[in-house]
């Protein structure tokens, strides 16, 4: 997955003050580099990693019983997919020879990015499905009168168990080809960060690009014992991103519902992001003459602009979002961390001191505090 052709337009301080996990691995620097362009902190955290080929023995015998069958219909599922799978071929000197095998087969792939894999091997009649799924695949074997075929798939990362058992109830055999697989992390310390990150509000976004990512990250979150937390997070305050209607199904699923873009690739992914946080999770209030924007993890005061830790954010947001006075209780409540009334006024006493704006927080006797701001329509 890359940027693609034609700039990712965007200003370079789009993101600025925003915090944004990535839980992929595959050409995560590419999309890491452009949420760091635009003034993104983030913080990467591989859900999956696609293991390493110490020996590419497997692929290349089951590219020998690929060409020794000669298969009617071959359906691919992923451009990279496609890619690995003539590099070994090709290594191997079998490129040839797959070649015409799959001239002479029907060829099926799951979305534009395989089909165009599929094209740049020299393979020109590729047809896609309607749909970006496996199950899409198969159910082009039927639809198009291919049952009762020789068919030959490839595999991706994580094999859907389910739409295999489909493809050879209505096929006479199947051969499958598996370029690269899926493991998890040899150390789960960095995915464990970014979902307790998460739970604490201290992100803004979680994107994923994969739904086997979308998966290992929610089983992670599950393991630790943050499921409930993770998932409420991510319906309410932290903003989940899915490349793809695929990749947002196992997070829907979970009851979350990720902004896709409308085209499903990385360029569109990261400015539906940027579009989405700038405009849609910058708050503004003016006291008097002077404007407060809180954007993301930072706060605007007339022109000024400061990073916030954790407790002065929520006692800021809290006060913004309130347009009454809020009591110690309802402040204390919002923190991420359990404070007394010491510690509650002492965090009060540092963020006047940060925002240095007289009278902008005030404290009403016996009943708490107020921000003395109007919200910008």
């Amino acid at each position: 997955m890359t940027v693609g052709s034609g700039a990712v337009a965007g200003r370079a301080d789009e993101l600025n003050g925003f915090r944004i996990g990535v839980t992929s691995d595959r050409r995560s620097t590419d999309l890491i580099a452009a949420l760091e362009r635009r003034g993104a902190q983030v913080l990467h955290a591989p859900a999956l990693k696609i293991a390493p080929n110490d020996s590419d023995g497997p692929l290349v015998r089951q590219t020998q019983d690929l060409i020794l069958a000669r298969p009617d219909v071959v359906l691919v599922t992923t451009g990279y997919g496609i890619q690995r799978w003539f590099e070994v071929a090709d290594a191997a000197g079998l490129g040839a020879e797959l070649t015409a095998v799959l001239e002479q087969a029907t060829i099926y792939a799951r979305g534009p990015k395989a089909v165009a894999a599929v094209r740049a091997a020299g393979l020109e009649d590729a047809q896609t499905t309607e749909l970006n799924t496996t199950a899409s695949l198969v159910d082009a074997v039927s639809a198009h009168g291919l049952t009762g075929r020789r068919v030959a798939i490839q595999l991706h990362g994580c094999t859907d168990e389910v739409q295999l058992a489909r493809l050879r109830g209505v096929s006479a055999s199947v051969l499958t080809v598996t370029p690269y697989r899926w493991v998890r992390p040899t150390s789960a310390d960095r995915l464990l960060r970014l979902i307790e990150a998460a739970t604490r509000h201290h992100l803004d976004a979680v994107v994923f690009t994969s739904a086997p990512g979308a998966v290992a990250t929610l089983d992670a979150a599950e393991a630790a014992g943050l499921g409930p937390a993770f998932v409420a997070a991510l319906r309410n305050e932290v903003m989940a991103a899915a490349v793809g209607p695929v990749t947002a199904e196992p997070l829907r699923i979970a009851g979350i519902t990720p902004v896709v873009p409308d085209r499903y690739r990385l360029g569109a992914l990261i400015r539906e992001i940027c579009q989405q946080l700038s405009h849609h999770h910058v708050e503004s209030f003016r006291s008097g003459d002077v404007l407060i924007e809180l954007r993301g993890r930072s706060v605007t005061v007339g022109g000024r602009t400061v990073v916030l830790g954790p407790n002065a954010l929520a006692i800021l947001r809290t006060l913004a979002r309130s347009e009454a006075v809020v009591s110690r209780a309802g402040l204390s409540s919002a923190l991420p961390e359990v404070l007394d009334d010491h510690a509650l006024e002492v965090a009060i006493s540092r963020l006047r001191r940060t925002l240095d704006t007289p009278g902008l927080i005030t404290t009403v006797v016996r009943r708490g505090y107020r921000l003395n701001a109007v919200r910008e329509s």
